[in-house]
């Protein structure tokens, strides 16, 4: 298969794991272990998180909107000291950063492809100059795992889906990807992540200097 693009989720991919930083949080608060992913999965479309991330809640409303969602399924929590722990662990990964320069250098698009928020604690926009594309939930309105968001980014960026590889750090936002024919890797480990995709393109992905 000769790929043509490859197509990068951020935080918990190029960026710092939201995910971390949400485990964190529970853990210093002593809330059950996946509660608050539980909360973003179980709330649904009109849930607070999704609706931030659709760019339909601003960051001041989304706090109190989130601690109810929360406080309905049983917990307390402070939704403005989450959202900072997840900014404080939003950091570029340079192995990351220098596989797009390899991926571009080699002649293949990459992409972005992120849910994210406008607005405070949103770290994604300085990444944009890295990318051919540069999907925002917020900005576009839909938000992965709706199958809509992964046929517009390649649409953008001029590829079929067959001919993309799609790297993500949540299961669920995968799945939509591979039904469209995409080559998906789950990111746990990014060092690990890195040397699949190098054998899924079949070429040495840059080195961080």
């Amino acid at each position: 298969m000769r790929y043509e693009a490859v197509i990068f989720d951020l935080g918990g991919v190029v960026l710092g794991s939201p995910l971390h930083a949400i485990a964190r949080y529970e853990r210093d608060g002593g809330f059950p272990q996946g509660f608050i992913n539980r909360v973003v999965v179980e709330s649904g479309r009109q849930g607070a998180w999704s609706r931030l991330e659709r760019g339909e809640l601003p960051m001041h409303a989304f706090y109190g909107a989130f601690e109810d969602d929360c406080r309905a399924a049983g917990e307390t929590i402070s939704a403005r000291t989450l959202m900072e722990r997840i900014g404080e662990i939003a950091q570029p990964r340079p192995a990351m950063l220098a596989a797009v320069r390899s991926i571009r250098d080699r002649g293949l698009k990459a992409a972005a492809l992120t849910n994210n928020w406008s607005g405070e604690g949103d770290a994604t926009r300085s990444l944009e100059i890295h990318f051919d594309a540069f999907v925002e939930s917020s900005v576009l309105g839909l938000r992965k795992p709706d199958p809509r968001i992964y046929t517009h980014t390649c649409r953008v960026i001029g590829v079929d889906p067959a001919r993309a590889v799609f790297l993500d750090d949540i299961g669920r936002n995968l799945k939509p990807a591979r039904v469209l024919g995409m080559t998906t890797i789950k990111v746990n480990d990014p060092e690990s992540a890195l040397a699949e995709l190098a054998r899924v393109l079949g070429f040495e992905l840059g080195r961080v200097s």
